[in-house]
C-alpha cells in the first residue's frame, strides 16, 4: 500500500493551488453560435440561451445583455437545441441534448428554476434530438431520439417508448409537435419523412402525401387556434397541410438555396405571421405561407426564432456566427444584442508588446462574423478589423513593431489600417535557384547563373514566428522565411516534409513542428535536421523553447522536454495532466504555462518542471499567456478570459523532479 501511495503524495507535493475560477471573466469578443433560445412563461423578460458546448446562459432583460448561467452534464459536447419551460408549475425545465462525438445524450430537468439538472435515467445516453411538451397538459413530453421516441405522463420519472423498437422508418427523429387540445396525437419529423399517431403512439402511419420524398424534416408546428392547419420544413422546402397533414402543399416563395429550413415559429398573437429561420436569411410570411420575404440578410443562419409573447415586435434570432439577432420591429430590422455572450472559438490571442492595453484575437469558423478582433482597453470593447480577410479562419496572430500580421487558412495578410480594418496578402514566393549556364572543363569553372522561381503563398498558414531581421511562417505548403518583411517569400517542403503547424526561434535554437515531427536549427536555419521524438507521441499540439535551449513538446500524450536538441527525451511525470493543449514560456517572469484540451486549469513552472502550480480558471482554456503578470486565455469555445484578481499563478513548494527517459 505505501509504495502504490508514494507517487500519489510525491506528485501532490510537486503542485500548489492558486486562487478558484471565481475571479476569472470571460471578456469576448461577444458573439457566436446560438442553438435555441426560450422564454420564462412566468417571467417574459428572462430568456435561457442553448450553445452546442452544454452551455447556457441566462438573460434578465428579455436578451439585452447575457450573462453565463449553468454547464449542463459533465462533458462540453452537448448541443442544446431545446429548452422548454413548464408553464404550468414554475421552477420546472427541460432541456433536450445530444453529442457531437459519439450518439449520446439526455433529457435533463430543473425544478430550480436551471440552477441544477439531473439527467433522467430512462433517456440518459440517448441522442436526443427534439423534445416537445403537450400543451394541455405540461407532465406529458415526448422525446425523439436517434433509436425512435419516448413518451412520460408524469413530468420525466418514467418513460415509455412510443414507436417500434428498431425501426427502419421511424428513427433518427429530428422535429416534433403535439396536437394543442389532445396529447395523443403527435407529428414527428425524421431525416426521411414525416410521421403521425393519434392513439398516442400504439400506431403510425406516413404524412407523406405532397411531400417530396427523402426530405430530412427540421421542424413541425401546429396552428394552437387552427389545429388542423400544419406547417413542416424540410429540406425539400416548406409544406402546408390544412387537413391534419393528411395532404401537404408545398410553399413558394422561399428560393430553392435557402432551402434547408431549420426551424418555423409562428407568432403567437397573429397567427397568420410565421417566420422561417434558413441557412441563408429569415423569412417571413404575413398570410399564413401565402407569400414570404427574406427579411434579414443572405448570410445570417438561423437556427431558431423567439417572439415575445407580449409583444410581436420583439423578434429574437439564435444563429450561427452572428450571436443573437433581435428585432424591435417584427422583423424590419436587426441588430447583434450579444452583450455578456460569448461563444466564439480563438485559435490567435496576443497582447501587444508596445502597449499594455491592446489586445488582438483570431478566430475560426464564424467565416464574415470572424477575422480579428482588436481591443485597446484589455477586453472591455473588441472591434472587428477583416475588412479583406474575406472569412478565412485566422490561426496565428504576431505583432511585430507597428506592424500585425496574420496567419489565416489561405495565406499571410498584413493589416494596412487599424480604422478601416483593411488587410492585404502577403503572398509573393520567389524562390531563388542556381541554374547551369556552362560546363566546367579543365581549364575554365562551371557557370551559373541565379534564377528566381515565382509563386504564391497560399494553403493553411498556422504560424508566424519573428527571428532577428526575419520573418518565419509554418504553412500546409512547407516552411517559409522572408528577410524583407513578407514581400517575398523563400521556402517549401523541408527535409521531406510539407505541412508544419508550428514554429518557434530563440538566439539559441530554432524548430518548427508538424503534427507528429519536429525539425530543429542551431544555424538559425541554414542546416536542418530532424529531431528524434519520442514514438509515442502521435499528435503534437504545442512547443515551447527556453532560454536555456530546452524544448517543450505539448502533446496528445503528455508533456515532453529535451534540453539535446532533441536527441534526447524526458515526459515530465509530475503535470498531473495529458492530451495537453498548449505550452507557452513567458520570458518575462520565467515561468512555462502548460494548458490541457479537457481541463479548465492552468499549470505553470519555474523550475523546469520540477514544481507545478495550478490554478482553476473555470473555463475549458486552449492557451494563455502572461501580460505584464495578468493572465490571459484563450478558451476552447468561449471567446476570451482574464483574470481578474491574483496576476500571477502562485508559487508552490519545491519537490524533486520526476521524470521517465524516453
Amino acid at each position: 500500500m505505501k509504495s502504490a501511495l508514494l507517487p500519489l503524495v510525491l506528485l501532490l507535493s510537486s503542485l500548489s493551488i492558486a486562487q478558484t475560477h471565481d475571479s476569472w471573466i470571460s471578456v469576448g469578443p461577444d458573439g457566436g453560435d446560438v442553438r435555441t433560445l426560450s422564454a420564462d412563461p412566468a417571467n417574459s423578460s428572462r430568456l435561457l440561451l442553448g450553445t452546442s458546448a452544454g452551455q447556457i446562459y441566462e438573460s434578465k432583460d428579455s436578451g439585452h445583455n447575457w450573462q453565463r448561467f449553468v454547464r449542463i452534464g459533465k462533458g462540453n459536447d452537448y448541443v442544446i437545441d431545446h429548452i422548454v419551460f413548464d408553464p404550468k408549475q414554475s421552477g420546472i425545465i427541460y432541456v433536450a441534448a445530444w453529442t457531437l462525438e459519439h450518439e449520446g445524450g439526455a433529457v435533463f430537468k430543473s425544478t430550480d428554476d436551471g440552477h441544477t439538472w439531473d439527467a433522467l435515467p430512462a433517456l440518459d445516453g440517448k441522442s436526443v434530438r427534439a423534445l416537445a411538451m403537450a400543451p394541455s397538459d405540461s407532465k406529458t413530453l415526448v422525446a425523439g431520439a436517434l433509436d425512435g421516441l419516448f413518451e412520460t405522463h408524469d413530468g420525466g420519472e418514467k418513460w415509455k417508448r412510443i414507436s417500434p423498437e428498431k425501426s427502419a422508418e421511424l428513427k433518427n427523429i429530428e422535429s416534433l409537435a403535439i396536437d394543442p387540445a389532445d396529447p395523443e396525437v403527435v407529428y414527428a419529423g425524421t431525416w426521411h419523412l414525416p410521421w403521425k399517431t393519434v392513439d398516442g403512439g400504439k400506431s403510425w402511419h406516413n404524412i407523406k402525401n405532397g411531400v417530396i420524398d427523402d426530405s430530412d424534416v427540421f421542424s413541425i408546428i401546429i396552428d394552437p387556434a387552427q389545429p388542423q392547419v400544419v406547417y413542416a420544413s424540410a429540406c425539400s422546402g416548406i409544406y402546408k397541410s390544412d387537413n391534419s397533414g393528411e395532404l401537404f402543399h408545398k410553399i413558394q416563395g422561399i428560393p430553392f438555396s435557402a432551402r434547408r429550413t431549420r426551424v418555423l415559429k409562428q407568432d403567437p398573437s397573429h397567427p397568420n405571421v410565421v417566420y422561417a429561420g434558413t441557412t441563408e436569411g429569415l423569412f417571413k410570411t404575413i398570410d399564413a405561407g401565402a407569400s414570404w420575404r427574406r427579411i434579414t440578410s443572405g448570410e445570417v443562419i438561423v437556427n431558431d426564432v423567439l417572439v415575445d409573447s407580449h409583444d410581436s415586435n420583439r423578434v429574437l434570432l439564435a444563429t450561427d456566427r452572428s450571436g443573437v439577432l433581435a428585432s424591435n420591429d417584427g422583423g424590419s430590422s436587426f441588430e447583434t444584442s450579444n452583450a455578456g455572450f460569448a461563444h466564439r472559438q480563438v485559435a490567435a490571442l496576443i497582447a501587444d508588446p508596445e502597449d499594455s492595453s491592446a489586445l488582438y484575437a483570431g478566430l475560426v469558423n464564424d467565416k464574415q462574423y470572424g477575422g480579428v478582433f482588436e481591443s485597446r482597453d484589455r477586453g472591455t470593447h473588441w472591434k472587428q478589423i477583416s475588412t479583406g480577410l474575406d472569412g478565412r479562419d485566422v490561426f496565428a496572430l504576431r505583432k511585430t513593431g507597428p506592424r500585425l500580421l496574420a496567419g489565416t487558412s489561405n495565406g499571410v495578410f498584413e493589416l494596412v489600417s487599424s480604422e478601416t480594418g483593411r488587410w492585404r496578402p502577403l503572398d509573393r514566393v520567389a524562390n531563388e535557384h542556381l541554374v547551369l549556364v556552362r560546363k566546367a572543363t579543365r581549364t575554365r569553372k562551371a557557370v551559373y547563373r541565379k534564377e528566381v522561381k515565382s509563386g504564391l503563398l497560399r494553403g493553411r498558414v498556422a504560424d508566424i514566428e519573428v527571428h532577428k531581421s526575419r520573418l518565419l511562417v509554418a504553412s500546409s505548403q512547407g516552411l517559409f522565411t522572408s528577410s524583407n518583411s513578407g514581400r517575398s517569400w523563400q521556402g517549401g517542403p523541408l527535409l521531406g516534409h510539407t505541412d508544419f503547424v508550428l514554429v518557434r526561434a530563440t538566439p539559441k535554437l530554432m524548430a518548427a513542428a508538424g503534427r507528429n515531427y519536429l525539425l530543429a536549427s542551431v544555424d538559425d536555419g541554414d542546416k536542418w535536421y530532424e529531431a528524434k521524438l519520442p514514438g509515442v507521441i502521435t499528435s503534437i499540439r504545442d512547443f515551447a523553447i527556453t532560454p536555456d535551449g530546452g524544448i517543450w513538446v505539448a502533446s496528445r500524450e503528455g508533456l515532453y522536454h529535451s534540453q539535446d536538441g532533441g536527441d534526447t527525451w524526458e515526459r515530465s511525470l509530475r503535470l498531473p495532466v495529458v492530451d495537453l493543449a498548449s505550452a507557452f514560456y513567458d520570458h518575462e517572469s520565467n515561468r512555462l504555462f502548460v494548458t490541457a484540451m479537457n481541463s479548465t486549469e492552468i499549470f505553470s513552472s519555474s523550475d523546469s518542471g520540477v514544481t507545478w502550480q495550478h490554478e482553476d480558471s473555470g473555463w475549458l482554456l486552449r492557451s494563455v499567456l502572461d501580460d505584464h503578470g495578468h493572465l490571459i486565455a484563450s478558451t476552447a469555445f468561449d471567446g476570451v478570459v482574464i483574470s481578474s484578481e491574483n496576476p500571477t499563478v502562485a508559487s508552490g513548494s519545491a519537490a524533486p523532479a520526476a521524470s521517465a527517459a524516453q
